[in-house]
This record gives C-alpha cells, structure tokens and sequence, in this order.
C-alpha cells in the first residue's frame, strides 16, 4: 500500500496566487490586454481537467516551484540561453502536472515586450485613491 499527500489549500492558494501575479504582473508587458483575455478564456495556467485540485502534496509542489521559476525568469532585465532551457524544462513541468501554458520562450523575448503595458486593465495600479 502506498500513502500520498492531497496538496494542502495553503499550496492551492499560493498557486492560485501565484496565476494570478503571472496575468497582471508578467503578460500586461509582453501583451495587449485583449490577448490577455483571449488567455483567460482559453484557461492559460489553468487545470485542463475539471477539478480545481492539483493532485498530490508533491504535484503542488512542482507547479509551485515551475511558476516561481518562470516569474523570475521573465522579470530578469535580460534573459539569455541558459533561461532558455530552463523556462522550456518548467513549462513542459506545468503542461505535465496539467495547466493548459501554451507559450514557448519566443513568446516573452524582449523585443516583444508591449508598449501599453503600464495602461493595462489587466496590470495593479501604481496608486491607490483614497476618500
């Protein structure tokens, strides 16, 4: 008999969290905000299966770890052809573990970088009014 770990709400939270950083503060710099869109309702870094749960205490672990891995990746000033192999190794972790990441290391160069992306709906705000 074999005994796993369900991940724990703490870790789905964080990964919950974690998606949440990468669609307001990766892709409003390399994408319009209706390509953006467009990724929600395809279900980008979204569980392709109908459950919300990301398996086992280890699984969580793994999408945890690519998705830190791959925001560190995209913020670094200058990517070069060692974060090459390994953002393509951490989105083949995710596509693995079941989130739907349908974008290669081209996707994010940083030629491709969006000139509108500090007026993105998608991106937080630099301030906060206060009445």
């Amino acid at each position: 008999m074999k005994i796993v770990f369900a991940s724990t709400p703490g870790q789905e939270e964080e990964i919950g969290d974690l998606i949440k950083y990468f669609y307001s503060g990766i892709m409003p710099r390399y994408f319009s905000d209706r390509e953006i869109k467009e990724f929600e309702r395809l279900g980008v870094l979204h569980n392709e299966s109908s459950q919300d749960a990301y398996g086992t205490l280890r699984d969580a672990f793994y999408v945890m770890a690519s998705l830190q891995t791959l925001i560190s990746i995209l913020e670094s000033p200058k990517p070069i052809d060692h974060h090459r192999a390994l953002f393509l190794k951490n989105a083949e972790n995710l596509r693995y573990y079941g989130l739907f990441f349908p974008f290669g290391f081209d996707s994010f160069l940083p030629g491709r970088k969006c000139a509108d992306s500090i007026f993105s709906v998608f991106a937080p705000a630099a301030n906060q009014l206060l009445v």
